[in-house]
């Protein structure tokens, strides 16, 4: 028997009421467009991948965001620039994201970033380290996530200058990200020791290195300490070669990011003793946050936690939390909801500082050393983001004004 046209009209009108203004079956998800080297760096991209999974899970558990779910539509830029603009291009125009995120490499993070100021569309940087993200070539629509090459080789310059080191070499990958580290570095190292000189520079490739050369080079200078900026792949080979000819534990050294799990994991046994790293010492943290997340992320995916895990749930923590303060996916209103945002990561709660909308979440700082044939970090101290940021007087000098606006 056919429904009464008076009793149709009520039903419709009664979905159109729980839907607020549209059916329930026809509420649209909440669209994130997550860009990544997920085929060029796995190691690190795939426990990101992992980590922004749980995120969404639990937020779509809750209810997800404005009434409505929220759907991560991933995309591999395959360590290419011009790779994650096409898909920058086709996520936005295409497939209609609300917002964009992701990134690990600097030059492609400043890639997506010009993309995101050109076409005013939001993009959270999770990964790029690269200081210019949000200093030279920062703009409005543009928010990083982790520490800076600068707030993290400010970090490690505070344990460096305690050295007795007095020449330094520097060993950094050839493009943005590595030499930005080693010019914050060494800004930031002859700051607090004006007798300190840096007597060799070496820039080998990135993924290709030939650790003998190098580290030949290097040594051929003399130096007191190096400080290392090189990951991954080439990190591996570096230690090799340095263990080899008993330059390490011998020469101390410096290193960023040389304490995470994904690089650890790596070099195993190999791990050298006494390196002043940044880092992830998961099995040592107890804080609630931490506890909470680490405990989710190995029920789900039967493994531990990596700093990439963090960065991807915590960038997901972050875009949801503007878009509650903002009640809207408006770029703009999300724009002014992150700048002073405050949220919560498994470090703990970080915010996006206005001025240069730069997180405050930090990292780990520790010595190397092994257990159990692992390497671990071990006198470690967890560095809060905030205590390492650059005066207002240096940013605005370094930033654009029109980005800050």
């Amino acid at each position: 028997m056919a429904m009464p046209a008076t009793l149709r009209l009520l039903t419709m009108a009664a979905f159109m009421t729980l839907g607020g203004g549209l059916p329930a079956w026809a509420q649209t998800p909440i669209k994130i467009g997550e860009i990544n080297s997920y085929s060029a760096i796995p190691q690190f991209t795939q426990p990101y991948k992992q980590g922004w999974q749980l995120a969404v899970e639990e937020v779509n558990a809750q209810g997800g965001l404005l009434g409505r779910k929220v759907e991560v539509i991933a995309r591999d830029d395959a360590g290419k620039p011009e790779e994650a603009l096409r898909h920058a291009i086709e996520l936005t125009s295409k497939e209609k994201v609300d917002v964009l995120a992701g990134g690990f490499l600097s030059n492609i993070g400043l890639a997506l970033a010009d993309h995101a100021a050109k076409n005013k569309r939001l993009f959270v940087a999770s990964e790029p380290l690269t200081d210019a993200i949000v200093w030279e070539k920062g703009n409005r629509y543009t928010f990083r996530l982790r520490p800076s090459t600068y707030m993290q080789a400010a970090m490690l310059v505070e344990e460096a200058a305690k050295l007795p080191a007095k020449r330094w070499a520097t060993i950094a990958p050839n493009y943005e990200y590595g030499q930005s580290a080693v010019a914050s570095f060494k800004e930031l190292l002859k700051a607090k020791r004006p007798d300190v000189e840096f007597v060799s520079e070496q820039w080998p490739q990135q993924g290709k290195i030939d650790a003998g050369s190098t580290l030949t080079a290097t040594m051929a200078s003399k130096p007191d300490a190096i400080f290392n900026v090189t990951f991954g792949a080439d990190l591996a080979r570096l230690v090799r070669e340095g263990n080899q000819r008993n330059v390490f534990p011998k020469t101390p050294v410096v290193s960023l990011l040389s304490g995470e799990p994904e690089y650890l994991e790596v070099l195993k046994d190999e791990t050298p003793k006494g390196w002043i790293v940044t880092g992830y010492p998961w099995d040592q943290l107890d804080n609630k946050e931490h506890a909470s997340f680490a405990t989710n992320y190995y029920k789900k995916f039967n493994e531990n936690p990596k700093v990439g895990s963090v960065v991807g749930y915590a960038t997901m923590q972050a875009i949801f939390a503007a878009i509650k303060k903002a009640n809207s996916l408006d770029n703009e209103k999300l724009v002014t909801a992150l700048r002073g945002l405050k949220f919560s990561t498994p470090f703990g709660p970080a915010e996006f500082r206005a001025i240069d909308q730069q997180s405050t979440m930090g990292a780990y700082v520790g010595v190397l050393d092994q257990r159990g044939g692992k390497g671990t970090m071990v006198q470690w101290r967890y560095a809060d983001g905030k205590n390492y940021l650059p005066t207002d007087a240096y940013v605005k000098a370094r930033r654009p004004a029109e980005a800050m606006k």
